[in-house]
């Protein structure tokens, strides 16, 4: 199993999730987060005041899934969220090794599985 998180541009949270239900991966958490990369600051004037931002406003995506949905989600999540502009996000790759159901407190192997 691996972890993907993703990085993301606001914006493009609706489209990449979208996108990532066409190839049936429906689990995933969504966090608001701020950062800084290589994205340029940005100026700007509240009441009067001039101010730097220098910290961005993105969504990070989190999603576990087994080995062989890897890439087919890495790929689907870079064609849905990129623009070709600084700050489009960046994706990490990190290995499970295990996963509980908080439930009935037993190893979770049922990563892949679709519940209706």
């Amino acid at each position: 199993m691996k972890k993907i998180e993703a990085i993301i541009r606001p914006e493009k949270l609706r489209e990449v999730i979208e996108a990532l239900r066409d190839i049936q991966v429906t689990g995933f958490t969504v966090t608001q987060v701020q950062g800084r990369g290589q994205q340029k600051n940005a100026t700007g004037v509240y009441r009067g005041k001039a101010y730097t931002v220098n910290l961005h406003y993105k969504v990070k995506m989190e999603i576990v899934l087994s080995d062989y949905k890897v890439q087919e989600t890495i790929q689907t999540i870079i064609k849905t969220a990129q623009t070709g502009e600084m700050g489009d996000g960046k994706i990490f790759v990190l290995p499970v090794l295990e996963m509980y159901n908080v439930r009935t407190g037993q190893i979770d192997e049922t990563i892949d599985e679709l519940h209706t």
